[in-house]
C-alpha cells in the first residue's frame, strides 16, 4: 500500500507531511514518558521484524494480486501506540530513502495511512475492546483479525481519497475504491492471522509486555532477552531467506491502479515530482531491494538477501537511535513521570 509520488499533488503530499511531522512530535513526547532500558531494544528489534515481514508479498488467490503486512497493529499491541507509530515511521522512511519503496512526496501519506489508522484507531477502539484486560487465545485472534481488517480498510480508503483530492491522476474515485477495498480486505485477513500468531507467542512467553504496552508503562525489570533473540533471528530468517519467495504479482494498490487505468505505475511529472525522484535515485542504495548495478530484476537472490539484512539492520539502528535520543532527552524531567516504577527499572545489567 506504499503510495508513489505520481498519485499525489504537492499540496496533498505537503499537507500529509505536516500531519506526519505533527504526529511524530506528539508521539515522541509521549514515548519519552515510558521509555526505559528494555523498551529501546524492543522497539528496534520489532521495527526490524516489520521491515523484513513487509518484504514478503503473499499472493491473493484468484486475483493476480499480492499483499504484504502493514505491521502497525502488531507494533501497537507490543509497544503501545506512540512507540509503534515511531517504529512504523522509521520503517517507511528507510524503505523510501534506501530502497525507493514508496515516494518521498508520498512519505507523509504512507506514514499516516500505515501508522495512524492501525495504532490510534484500530488498536484502542477495536482490538483493546475485544481483548479486554483478560486475553484468551480466541479473543486475541478475534481482536487481531477485526482490528487488522478495519485498520487496512481505513488506510486503503485514505489512499483513494488522497489520490482523488490530488487530482493529478485520471483514477476515478468510484472504480478505484471498488477495487481497493475488497483486495485490502483479503490482505487484512492475512495480516490479522499473522498478527495473532506473533502476539500469541509473546503473550505466552511474556504476557507482561502486552500489559505494559496497553497502559504505556515502562517495561521495568522484565527479562525480555529471549524474546529479543527470537525476534531478531526471525528477522534475519525472513529478510535474508524467505524474502526470496515473495510473490511476483503487483500489490493491492498497483493491481487496483492497473485495473482502472491499464498501468501499474503512473508517469512521474515535471517539477517537484522529478526533483524528488532525483533525490531518491541518489539515496536509494538498493532500489527495489536489489543491487543497483545489475539490470532491473536481475540482482537475484543474493541482492534480495543483502537488502533484507541491510534494511533490517538500518531500521534496527534507527529504532534504537530514536529510543536513545528520546530516553536521554526525557531523563532530565522524567523522575516524576512514573515514580512507582522508576527506582527499580534501570538495573545495571540489561539484555
Amino acid at each position: 500500500m506504499h503510495m508513489a509520488d505520481a498519485l499525489l499533488s504537492p499540496a496533498v503530499g505537503g499537507t500529509m507531511w505536516a500531519a506526519a511531522a505533527a504526529a511524530t512530535v506528539y508521539c515522541s513526547a509521549k514515548v519519552r514518558q515510558s521509555l526505559d532500558d528494555r523498551k529501546v531494544p524492543l522497539m528496534g528489534v520489532l521495527a526490524a521484524f516489520v521491515f523484513a515481514a513487509q518484504m514478503i508479498n503473499f499472493t491473493i488467490p484468484g486475483t493476480g494480486s499480492s499483499g504484504h503486512l502493514g505491521g502497525g497493529l502488531m507494533l501497537a499491541i507490543l509497544l503501545g501506540p506512540p512507540a509503534a507509530f515511531l517504529a512504523i515511521a522509521s520503517v517507511l522512511t528507510v524503505q523510501a530513502l534506501f530502497f525507493a519503496d514508496g515516494g518521498l512526496l508520498a512519505l507523509g501519506c504512507n506514514i499516516i495511512n500505515l501508522g495512524i489508522f492501525p495504532c490510534f484507531i484500530a488498536y484502542p477502539l477495536i482490538y483493546k475492546r475485544i481483548v479486554g484486560s483478560h486475553p484468551t487465545r480466541a479473543r486475541l485472534l478475534t481482536g487481531s483479525l477485526i482490528a487488522a481488517i478495519v485498520g487496512l480498510q481505513m488506510g486503503a480508503f485514505a489512499v483513494v481519497t488522497e489520490t482523488t483530492l490530488s487530482g493529478v491522476s485520471s483514477l476515478p474515485f468510484s472504480s478505484f475504491v471498488v477495487l481497493m477495498q475488497p483486495i485490502h480486505l483479503a490482505i487484512g485477513i492475512v495480516e490479522g492471522l499473522v498478527t495473532a500468531g506473533v502476539i500469541s507467542f509473546i503473550w505466552q512467553a511474556r504476557p507482561e509486555i502486552l500489559e505494559k504496552a496497553a497502559t504505556d508503562q515502562p517495561i521495568g525489570i522484565l527479562p525480555i532477552g529471549k524474546i529479543l533473540v527470537i525476534m531478531a533471528a526471525l528477522t534475519v530468517l525472513i529478510g535474508g531467506l524467505l524474502s526470496w519467495y515473495a510473490s511476483e504479482h503487483p500489490d493491492g494498490l498497483e493491481w487496483s491502479m492497473f485495473k482502472v487505468s491499464g498501468q501499474e505505475e503512473l508517469e512521474t511529472r515535471e517539477g517537484l515530482h522529478k526533483d524528488l525522484a532525483g533525490v531518491q535515485e541518489q539515496t536509494a542504495l538498493m532500489p527495489d531491494y536489489g543491487f543497483k548495478k545489475s539490470a532491473a530484476g536481475d540482482s537475484g537472490r543474493l541482492g534480495t538477501s543483502v537488502a533484507g539484512l541491510v534494511g533490517g539492520l538500518l531500521v534496527l539502528l534507527l529504532g534504537v537511535v530514536i529510543g536513545l535520543v528520546l530516553k536521554k532527552r526525557g531523563a532530565g524531567g522524567h523522575d516524576h513521570s512514573h515514580p512507582h516504577d522508576h527506582d527499580h527499572s534501570h538495573p545495571n545489567h540489561h539484555h
